[in-house]
């Protein structure tokens, strides 16, 4: 939720007694499943909201929830708008306690603060549906620092290690911000002019650079974000590899949990195996197949095949 987005949201509600969902989506500018998640949140931060569903059901700002918004400073307006973190994702960010400050004075009560750089609702962005429709672990952390010189607006040199490198390598960065996705960090930056996801359990080193950071025109964190997870989860460019294989019919509902929408259903082989097709960024990819045993075939490209057998033979070497 964006601060112009929250206030419009708070505006709309004290405005009048009773409204719809679709009413604010229409006079705020976003979808209603928007509004429901912000109404949500505005809940959660101690707004008294009435949420009544159902046909004669509404939205009602009961008394005492009005705002005084001339009081806020621009941190707490900031960090009243950033959404969809849990307590110990702020914690991870160090926001935990300014948030609780700024929750403190939408309930009347509390010392205003200043904090120096870029708003954290600024370099930070949320999405927790999981990857691929299923949930994941990490215990890659942000670190203070490295949120403090996201808030700089500078460039970072990276020391990183892409999943198909063996060795982390050096490169210069310009940096939107965070991105926690599906319990994972990641740095969202643009390098060599091409938006980039890095996973921070990749990240080793890092340094902040005396030179501004250079986003591309129009380029958001939000809107960066967005482009590269849509991308991750249904490839569909010109550095797409699409894997073919052939499935047993009895294992497809798993494959379609496991694999979303990098999966399509092609058509039947015969009464026990379907053909499938695995869209990836890459032939290394193939491993997504790997859970699937002697259950899936992979019949092409060559590549994936060939890329098949040197993954069985390496298992084979360790597990001899």
């Amino acid at each position: 939720m964006t601060p112009d987005r929250f206030f419009s949201l708070l505006l709309a509600l004290q405005s009048r007694q009773t409204t719809t969902t679709a009413d604010l989506a229409a006079q705020v500018g976003v979808s209603v499943r928007t509004v429901l998640r912000d109404l949500r949140w505005l809940q959660e931060a101690g707004f008294p909201l009435l949420v009544r569903r159902g046909r004669t059901g509404g939205v009602t700002l009961l008394p005492g929830g009005r705002l005084d918004a001339a009081r806020l400073t621009p941190d707490e307006r900031d960090h009243l708008a950033l959404h969809g973190l849990d307590d110990q994702q702020r914690e991870q960010l160090g926001a935990a306690g300014q948030t609780r400050r700024a929750h403190q004075k939408v309930r009347s009560v509390l010392r205003p603060s200043v904090v120096d750089g870029l708003p954290l609702s600024a370099v930070v962005t949320t999405d927790n549906r999981p990857w691929f429709l299923r949930d994941a672990e990490s215990e890659d952390l942000p670190s203070a620092a490295l949120v403090s010189d996201l808030r700089r607006g500078v460039r970072l040199r990276v020391r990183y290690r892409r999943s198909e490198e063996n060795a982390p390598t050096w490169r210069v960065v310009d940096p939107y911000g965070l991105l926690a996705k599906a319990g994972r960090w990641y740095l969202v930056a643009d390098c060599a002019g091409r938006p980039r996801l890095h996973a921070l359990e990749r990240l080793s080193e890092w340094e902040a650079l005396r030179v501004p950071r250079r986003l591309r025109p129009e380029a958001t964190l939000n809107s960066v974000a967005a482009q590269l997870t849509a991308s991750w989860e249904s490839p569909d460019g010109p550095d797409t590899v699409r894997i073919h294989a052939e499935l047993d019919a009895d294992q497809l509902d798993r494959a379609r949990r496991i694999l979303g929408r990098r999966l399509t259903v092609q058509d039947a082989v015969d009464s026990r195996r379907v053909r499938i097709t695995l869209s990836g960024r890459n032939v290394d990819d193939v491993r997504m197949l790997l859970q699937f045993g002697d259950r899936v075939t992979v019949t092409g490209p060559p590549a994936a095949r060939e890329r098949v057998r040197q993954l069985a033979a390496e298992l084979l070497r360790t597990h001899a």
